[in-house]
């Protein structure tokens, strides 16, 4: 990548262009000394078409006109600095014009924060008017000017840069961002869902969330901001209310999740699992007679909330799928005694009723849980349980019938109610360990199917 941006600049130069400039998260990463996919180059001296002109030998995308963007290879963004006046609504509402003769200032000014508002040379000079650099030694997060406050969705962005960048927000920009705290509800819902997507990669998920209750964003997400003040027993839960105790789940999903290898779409629901799990304990937390907080049917109570959430960011059905059965089975552990394993027949079930989510995914928002309770030390709960699973060749997968259709036509059933009947109570048998290969699920059919096709 960065040997083909060698090669825009130098044919850019040749065109006459008075600089070009690494610009955006590509320069903050190499100053963390991080790897990133993305190279922006932005181009001084040289308007829209001198620069498609001067690219002809690559392919380019011109979707990005309006813009002043040139996407070449599909792998680099080349673009003219430009100006973006607020005019409507929301990200969306800016009027936005283009000047290749900008200073480098103004053209550093429109980005959101400093650490993403340095420009570097591919001789690695750099560009840095607003004292990037420093905050990234730092690791603050620092609007780079009061036009900060014309995007809404920079707020979410904050959340998700501390989740991967492991940042902090400096006061004066949380204040920026309580002032526009009224301007959520024009923000584009699938926005949100990719900033949060974003949230679920990182390292320190937590640091997202302070940012979230830090601005008074959370109160946006009514079913994460009932958490807060919440109250746990102190003997199970040392570290705090509620919504404490899932900030540390979920940085230890996180930390589970790389363990584990966990591809993006386990990731996230992993981390939605560890965000949404306890939901359910402001409807249902209470001092028993004992003085005692308890919160009985919490994940059950959970689930629908957990629901609502994914809906208001527009999940996609695939998430919320997974995401809700992780909620509602994440205490049934907790029911069988820990120092046995767990019946095969319960295993079956219960991989059954978590697809699509699996016995691999629950056991990593069971460690979660249990891990996220400082100062009480980490630890896996149900390794029994995992064991179990991966004997059945379930710790991935849930059960899949034995007896099916094909073996009931052969045996005169046709389909329709009765054979669905027949099925589903072989299934149910085959859960209890009733039926384990084709032979006896044949031999339960013959055995049984005269009662049922009543």
């Amino acid at each position: 990548m960065i040997q083909k941006a060698n090669k825009i600049v130098e044919q850019l130069a040749e065109a006459g262009a008075r600089d070009c400039l690494l610009v955006g998260g590509w320069v903050r990463d190499k100053l963390m000394g991080r790897d990133s996919k993305d190279i922006d180059i932005e181009v001084y001296g040289l308007n829209y078409d001198q620069i498609v002109a001067a690219l002809s030998n690559f392919r380019v995308n011109l979707v990005g006109k309006s813009f002043g963007v040139v996407k070449v290879d599909n792998s680099i963004d080349v673009s003219i600095p430009r100006r973006e006046n607020k005019q409507g609504l929301g990200h969306k509402g800016f009027a936005i014009s283009t000047d290749p003769d900008m200073s480098y200032k103004d053209a550093l000014s429109r980005r959101d924060f400093t650490v993403n508002s340095i420009a570097m040379r591919l001789d690695g000079s750099l560009i840095d008017p607003f004292k990037g650099a420093d905050d990234i030694k730092n690791r603050i997060l620092r609007a780079t000017g009061p036009a900060f406050r014309e995007d809404p969705l920079r707020v979410l962005r904050g959340m998700q840069f501390a989740s991967r960048l492991n940042f902090s927000m400096d006061d004066a920009t949380i204040e920026m961002c309580r002032e526009i705290h009224g301007e959520f509800k024009d923000l584009s819902r699938e926005r949100l869902l990719e900033e949060w997507l974003k949230w679920t990669r990182g390292k320190y998920p937590a640091k997202g969330l302070d940012i979230l209750q830090a601005t008074t964003w959370l109160t946006h997400f009514p079913e994460l901001a009932e958490m807060c003040g919440t109250e746990q027993d102190p003997e199970w839960h040392p570290e705090g209310d509620v919504f404490e105790h899932t900030q540390f789940v979920c940085d230890a999903a996180a930390d589970i999740a790389a363990r584990e290898g966990f591809d993006d779409r386990d990731r996230a629901t992993l981390l939605f699992a560890a965000l949404l799990h306890d939901v359910g304990k402001p409807l249902t937390s209470y001092r028993n007679q004992q003085g005692r907080w308890v919160s009985p049917g919490h994940a059950s109570a959970g689930v629908p909330l957990a629901e609502t959430f994914l809906k208001s960011i527009r999940a996609p059905r695939w998430l919320s799928d997974r995401v809700c059965p992780l909620v509602a089975e994440h205490m049934i552990h907790l029911s069988h005694p820990a120092d046995q394993d767990p019946a095969r027949r319960i295993v079956r079930r219960l991989a059954n009723r978590l697809s699509p989510a699996t016995i691999r995914l629950w056991a990593a928002v069971c460690e979660a849980d249990h891990s996220g309770r400082p100062p009480l030390p980490k630890s896996n709960p149900v390794t029994r349980w995992e064991s179990v699973a991966k004997e059945l060749a379930l710790e991935a997968e849930k059960p899949r019938p034995i007896l099916k259709g094909k073996h009931l036509i052969k045996r005169g059933i046709q389909p329709g109610p009765k054979m669905g009947r027949i099925l589903r109570e072989a299934f149910d048998a085959q859960l209890d360990g009733k039926i384990t290969d084709l032979n006896s699920a044949l031999e339960w059919m013959e055995k049984n199917i005269e009662a049922l096709k009543h």
